[in-house]
């Protein structure tokens, strides 16, 4: 009799941190790789987070916090998001991540059978973390046509009985594409006649946008406010992805919830990366602002060198750090070797095996037909890997 649960055979390993894990791997052995697989900001920390984090060790912020986070924290994330919407102390909670504040909710709020409609492209943990919680993961495909975003008749037609969440990530990894005004007052029509189903909008990636302002599903939301799971954090926009501090913004119901599975878990989060979390919410903005504009330029760098690779379809992302290019035009293709690519995973390890250049597979987010390219890199290296890139595929035959 097998020491594992039942349920651990059904749960995939993070995809991305594995690919991530093997172009290290061949880096050690002095292979030269170029990793675009990770989803990282390729800069440091920003200096007055970090000088935030030193003050806060001297003063002696190294004990135990609150289970759910420091109150000045939770006081600047009230401020955040002030001109938006209205909520307390009670309506947060602090995590060791945004990831462990989506799966603190699902542990909080489904029972098992319950269904989490999960458009795809989505994010590779959505679908194994329903899992864990008992739940049952509903991928509505979201291709090209709908520039990779649910609409309207794709939600109504997933809801059922069971439905319990929707998981809505603007801008989307692994698509960089996001929802717009329109797009998301027509959700909210379907949402209202559904007053039993929840939604978690997964806004991490919501300052790295470009073009427009960010829009997430509660600036117009009014009627849904009491239905709504805000998960946001320091990651992504302030390159703090090692210090993990995430944070969900909801009804105080789950709030509470979350706090209970948490207490009996981690605890609280990291009392130091709290700290630096409140100086970057707090401190200047102009480091966030610089990035966002060094970004946009490393996308259009990497837009124009894979659209003049022959075979590779992409559209222009809106936000985040990642282009999802269209690869399927290389399936049925032989390699020098003599393999056949079937599918975009065999397509990646050619890409890693005969350029040296690590992305990830549009199948870990549910798109076959597809890869990632995290452009959160150097513009040598995205020059470069682009070269390569294309180099291989004109070996396809």
């Amino acid at each position: 009799m097998s020491i594992l649960a039942t349920y651990i055979h059904n749960i995939k390993p993070s995809a991305t941190l594995a690919l991530a894990n093997k172009a290290k791997e061949l880096k050690d052995k002095g292979v030269d790789v170029l990793n675009l697989s990770v989803g990282e900001p390729d800069f440091d920390t920003f200096e007055n987070i970090k000088e935030a984090a030193i003050n806060a060790i001297r003063a002696g912020k190294t004990k135990y916090t609150p289970v759910g986070g420091i109150t000045e924290l939770k006081d600047a994330i009230i401020d955040v998001y002030k001109d938006r919407f209205v909520c307390t102390r009670e309506n947060i909670i602090v995590s060791t991540g945004a990831k462990q504040a989506i799966y603190n909710a699902l542990l909080a709020t489904v029972n098992e059978g319950d269904e989490v409609i999960i458009p795809s492209p989505y994010w590779v943990s959505y679908p194994d973390m329903v899992k864990i919680a008992r739940g049952r993961p509903v991928i509505v495909d979201c291709d090209a046509r709908t520039n990779f975003k649910i609409i309207p008749d794709l939600l109504e037609a997933a809801i059922t009985s069971r439905t319990k969440w929707l998981f809505l990530n603007s801008p989307n990894n692994p698509t960089g594409m996001k929802y717009s005004e329109v797009e998301l007052r027509e959700l909210v029509e379907v949402l209202k006649k559904y007053p039993n189903l929840y939604i978690l909008s997964d806004d991490i990636y919501e300052m790295l946008s470009y073009e427009d302002k960010p829009y997430s599903l509660v600036d117009f939301a009014e009627p849904l406010r009491g239905r709504i799971l805000v998960i946001n954090g320091v990651s992504k926009s302030y390159s703090m992805t090692g210090w993990r501090i995430g944070y969900a913004i909801g009804p105080t119901e789950i709030i509470k919830a979350m706090s209970v599975i948490q207490s009996q878990s981690t605890s609280n989060p990291c009392s130091i990366s709290q700290y630096a979390a409140l100086e970057a919410l707090n401190g200047t903005q102009q480091y966030l602002l610089d990035s966002i504009k060094i970004f946009r330029k490393k996308r259009d760098i990497a837009y124009n060198l894979l659209s003049d690779i022959g075979g590779i379809e992409c559209r222009k992302s809106e936000g985040a750090f990642y282009l999802f290019p269209e690869c399927s035009s290389f399936f049925g293709k032989k390699t020098p070797e003599g393999g056949v690519i079937e599918n975009s995973n065999d397509f990646c390890g050619y890409l890693l095996q005969e350029a040296r250049v690590a992305v990830v597979p549009g199948s870990a987010f549910g798109a076959e037909g597809y890869f990632r390219f995290s452009y959160a890199v150097s513009e040598e290296i995205l020059t470069k890997a682009s070269h390569r890139i294309k180099e291989a595929v004109e070996k396809l035959k």
